[in-house]
């Protein structure tokens, strides 16, 4: 699952620079699984605080290691003299622009916070020598100190008097004691106890000095999962406002957290939201007079979308400001002015980046069918730099100005060099009806040699979350499968963000559900085109979207075959075994200990009766999202029925199959391959009594 977190990221895939070393191929092909192996990405781009240069992170693939590789680079703003700057990422530029803070491999081999000076010596300090991987990190107003958030380290309190092992024994380890619900964590495994606390380490390094302390958390943790903090500074440099969660009951709480300010001199601590919610990411104007943040009251539907707040910096005279303006959005940042602020949404398939004043009132800072997310101002207020991407372009670091007037301007030229060699799939919107009358809204990808007259397979990939949104821009896969025949179809079925919080909250304690509909409608739509053939219907997708993928073929025998991949099969298993348990608990009214008839309806396990479409069922061996049990209840069941079915437990992934780049390849060949085998034209009734 891909839950709501309390980071609010708008993530984009990035890409090769123009001025990649990779050889060009002379002769135009199709796009290839092998071609992933020459993509790169970019990332986080910040511009200096006179606006004159850009730092920003790259990321390629070390083919040897099988594994991807971060390093930072820069280029000035205009875009040009594009160089290598350094090891590491998450760059930051101090208030002068004198220095970059970033993180990178330390010398006791864990992550650190450094410090380089940007001038021709280009000095590099190395500023934490702490046990735990430092984050969120942030300039003090005047440069001199950096805070950041650590875990910091619960002691062991159970302790007992057990007799020493004679001299040479091998007595087995301890045993790993837990207390908590939250003990574990996707992509870190075991936690060790302790809590996410506030520190202060000056910016010329030295010994980093912990503000907060006790059996509470600093960031707004989304089910008990620590993913960093919202950290900022009052402009006098004497006070960080930060979000938390400062009750009793913190392992328990779903959804929860304050905005809190602490004076760096006295360590005190001034708890600035009074209301019971989720509050999260505060940033102080540049008076600083006022926070803003985002969040929600609390609740108990399964997704509140997160509205933009302002207050007071003493807390006073909170108001919902984005209460008119039904799009999530992320990525505050105050306008010099002090009157608004500008922010990323998500609108209907598309991002933009959106100015909102004081008054409420929303104009659009870009515009058009691409995605456009806004990371870093410079110091006028006037130009914002972020990454954007298209149907075509998979995603570049750009610049704006943020007035309005004039088109964004690409300062990579991302994947030029190779998809410049390239025919591409052509992608097409499409808006349908469900057949309970439900608009909805998805896109469509055909083969780069495209003809209407002839009859292609169909691939229906669905996304995870299932409170996320398909975008309409570049997407690897599906131009694979494009340039292998396949006709791909993705849509934003009901629960889906960006168009509106009632359609988000259509599957509200009913996940899955009417989002069936809106599914099958948009294949509908698609064969209605004329150029499907309907024997050769395929579909897939990877946690939400293995979800949806198993009620699918639970619920019609319309597909050829399918890929359900890190799944959850079983809302009762689930809800012990995953890394979050309380999201787990959030789709139903009830816990099942009380009425497990929602649990069980829901579970496509329960409708596994009605399958007989050939399913291959992937998820990663160490995955703790949806664990692999999941994967195993359901393709043991569809054994037991006799339904053509293979189960690929991935090595060394952790939730989704695609982290280590040759996984991700194989994700995409093993489906093609599973996908081929396949027909509606009697080949799978064979194979299903075959297998009895």
């Amino acid at each position: 699952m891909n839950p709501q977190t309390a980071r609010l990221p708008v993530t984009l895939a990035g890409v090769f620079l123009v001025f990649s070393s990779h050889v060009a191929i002379a002769d135009d092909q199709d796009l290839s699984v092998k071609d992933y192996l020459e993509f790169e990405q970019v990332a986080d781009p910040q511009i200096s605080p006179d606006g004159s240069q850009v730092v920003y992170t790259r990321r390629w693939v070390d083919q040897k290691a099988d594994r991807r590789v971060s390093v930072l680079w820069i280029m000035d703003a205009d875009g040009s003299r594009h160089r290598f700057l350094q090891q590491g990422s998450n760059a930051r530029w101090s208030p002068s622009g004198d220095r970059i803070l970033f993180i990178a491999g330390g010398d006791n081999d864990k992550p650190q916070i450094f410090v380089r000076w940007m001038d021709d010596e280009g000095a590099v300090s190395q500023v934490t020598r702490v046990d735990v991987t430092p984050s969120s990190p942030e300039w003090s107003p005047d440069g001199r100190h950096i805070a950041f958030v650590a875990i910091v380290p619960a002691e062991e309190q159970w302790a007992i008097d057990l007799p020493s092992p004679p001299e040479g024994a091998d007595w087995s380890k301890p045993p790993r004691i837990l207390d908590r619900l939250h003990y574990r964590q996707d992509r870190v495994g075991f936690r060790d106890p302790g809590f996410s606390h506030l520190f202060l380490v000056p910016a010329e390094s030295g010994t980093a000095r912990q503000l907060t302390e006790g059996e509470w958390n600093v960031g707004a943790q989304f089910d008990g999962l620590f993913g960093g903090a919202g950290l900022s500074w009052m402009p006098d440099g004497q006070t960080i406002v930060f979000d938390g969660w400062n009750e009793p009951g913190w392992d328990l709480a779903y959804r929860r957290s304050h905005i809190y300010a602490i004076a760096i001199d006295s360590d005190e601590i001034t708890q600035l939201t009074s209301e019971e919610g989720y509050w999260i990411e505060p940033v102080v104007s540049k008076n600083g007079r006022q926070i803003a943040f985002m969040g929600y009251s609390e609740t108990d539907m399964t997704y509140e979308m997160p509205r933009l707040h302002v207050m007071n910096a003493d807390g006073s005279e909170m108001r919902q400001l984005s209460a008119d303006f039904d799009r999530p959005a992320s990525s505050l940042i105050w306008a010099n002015n002090h009157r608004g602020l500008f922010f990323t949404a998500q609108d209907e398939g598309y991002v933009n980046v959106f100015y909102i004043g004081l008054s409420g009132d929303v104009r659009e800072v870009t515009t058009g069918q691409h995605v456009m997310a806004l990371t870093s101002v410079n110091r006028n207020g006037n130009v914002g730099v972020g990454i954007g991407a298209s149907f075509y372009e998979p995603g570049d670091v750009v610049s704006f100005s943020l007035s309005g007037r004039g088109s964004p301007q690409r300062l990579t030229g991302v994947n030029d060099d190779l998809l410049a060699n390239r025919t591409l799939g052509n992608q097409e919107e499409i808006w349908f009806e469900a057949s309970d009358g439900n608009r909805a809204h998805g896109w469509i990808v055909k083969p780069p040699d495209f003809d209407p007259e002839q009859q292609y397979p169909l691939l229906m990939e669905i996304h995870g979350g299932p409170f996320a949104m398909y975008r309409g821009a570049f997407n690897f896969m599906y131009q694979v499968f494009a340039s292998n025949g396949f006709v791909v179809l993705y849509t934003n079925p009901r629960g889906s963000t960006g168009y509106g919080e009632p359609f988000t909250q259509a599957i509200d304690h009913a996940y899955p559900s009417v989002d069936y509909l809106d599914l099958m409608g948009g294949v509908d739509a698609t064969i209605e085109q004329g150029y499907i053939d309907e024997k050769r219907m395929y579909v897939g997708g990877c946690s939400g979207g293995g979800v949806l993928s198993s009620w699918v073929i639970g619920h019609t025998d319309r597909f050829a075959a399918a890929a359900v991949r890190c799944p959850v099969s079983n809302w009762l298993s689930m809800a012990g075994t995953t890394d979050i348990p309380g999201f787990t608990f959030s789709f139903f009214q009830k816990p099942f200990w009380e009425d497990s008839t929602d649990w069980l309806h829901h579970s496509s396990l329960m409708h596994v009766g009605k399958v007989t479409t050939p399913t291959a069922v992937m998820t990663g061996e160490k995955d703790l999202r949806t664990p692999m049990a999941q994967s195993e209840e359901y393709y043991a069941a569809l054994k037991m029925r006799g339904v053509p079915a293979r189960l690929l437990r991935f090595h060394d992934e952790y939730h989704g199959t695609g982290t280590k780049p040759s996984n991700y390849m194989r994700t995409i060949l093993y489906m093609m391959s599973w996908y081929n085998r396949y027909t509606l034209d009697g080949e799978v009734a064979a194979a299903v009594e075959e297998q009895r």
